[in-house]
């Protein structure tokens, strides 16, 4: 919901306000908004609401700067540990990426590329970097879902399919360079958005 702007950027909500959105119980609501607050999606303000962070154009080319390091580590990391199991799952990711261009259904795209970052750090095998990633790889996805998603859906799925090749090529040259060639467009776009 913060991903795709349901839950509006800068706008307040409630503990009670999400329980009764996402019909879960207390506990791992309370859970859900603890982690998003660490990630710095939510700003938890005492007697005062839940804030969900806000979203300037600027910021997300500083998601991108910190995210393409550890982009390339776990890229170069999971061409060389790929497991069969692991496999699949870039396969699938790869499978709805391409049905999400098709049918243009930008959610779709979103749960296959978080998918795809889930099967990465999997076969990765290396936790510092997947756990750096993550809440980086999620305020990304908020940013484009934000940004471009109504333009940027076939270019984004090529080069996520490209990057899912050489992993599953075993290429880790490719693997890191592929990475390397995503982020590169990530920044793109973030540096186009903040220029509006």
């Amino acid at each position: 919901m913060i991903v795709t702007l349901e839950l509006a950027p800068a706008s307040v909500t409630t503990e009670g306000g999400l329980i009764e959105q996402v019909g879960l119980g207390r506990t791992p609501v309370r859970e859900a908004i603890q982690r998003l607050a660490w990630e710095g999606l939510v700003e938890i303000r005492p007697r005062a609401g839940i804030a969900i962070a806000a979203l300037h154009a600027g910021d997300w080319r500083k998601v991108i700067d910190a995210r393409r390091g550890v982009e390339i580590v776990l890229a170069r990391e999971a061409a060389r540990n790929v497991a069969h199991a692991a496999s699949e799952q870039f396969r699938e990711a790869a499978m709805t990426m391409q049905r999400a261009v098709i049918t243009g259904n930008v959610i779709f795209f979103l749960e296959a590329d978080k998918a795809l970052d889930e099967a990465m750090a999997r076969a990765a095998e290396n936790p510092f970097a997947s756990r750096l990633a993550a809440p980086l790889q999620t305020h990304s996805r908020r940013f484009w879902f934000r940004y471009k998603s109504d333009t940027g859906l076939t270019e984004a799925a090529e080069h996520h399919v490209g990057l899912i090749r050489a992993i599953l090529d075993r290429d880790e040259a490719g693997a890191a360079a592929e990475a390397g060639r995503l982020m590169d467009l990530l920044r793109a776009h973030a540096d186009a958005a903040a220029r509006r």
